[in-house]
C-alpha cells in the first residue's frame, strides 16, 4: 500500500493548513498512524498518533494546535495544523499501520510533503 501526502505549502506564522495521507487502495481500516516531521539539518521528529481507539496524542511543542483525525471510508489520515509557528517547517511524513480490504495487514510511510512557515 502507497501513501501519499498532499496538503503542505507555505502559510504565514498564525496560519492553518491541512494535510492529507491517501492510501493507494481500498482500506477496511486505518489501525493507526502517526505524523512525523522533519526539519533541515534536524533528525525525524515524532509529531501524532492516533491509535486503534481513537486516542491521540501529541509531542508536546504541537499540542492544542494539531488535530490528527482519519476517515476510515476515504482511507485517508489528517493532520489539521493551526495556529502555526516558524518552528513547525519541515517535510511532514504520515506512517499508517493498517488493513486493506482484502484483509492484508500492511505498515507503510509516503514520501512526505513541505510544509514552510513565514513569520
Amino acid at each position: 500500500v502507497q501513501l501519499v501526502e498532499s496538503g503542505g505549502g507555505l502559510a504565514q506564522s498564525g496560519g492553518s493548513l491541512n494535510l492529507s495521507c491517501v492510501a493507494s487502495e481500498r482500506l477496511y481500516e486505518i489501525t493507526s498512524g502517526d505524523w512525523y516531521r522533519q526539519a533541515p539539518g534536524k533528525e525525524r521528529e515524532w509529531v501524532a498518533e492516533i491509535n486503534a481507539g481513537g486516542g491521540t496524542r501529541y509531542v508536546g511543542s504541537v499540542e492544542g494546535r494539531f488535530i490528527i483525525s482519519r476517515d476510515n471510508a476515504k482511507s485517508t489520515m489528517y493532520l489539521q495544523m493551526n495556529s502555526l509557528k516558524p518552528e513547525d517547517t519541515a517535510r511532514y511524513y504520515c506512517n499508517v499501520h493498517g488493513i486493506t480490504n482484502k484483509m492484508k495487514l500492511f505498515r507503510s510511510w509516503g514520501q512526505g510533503t513541505q510544509v514552510t512557515v513565514a513569520s
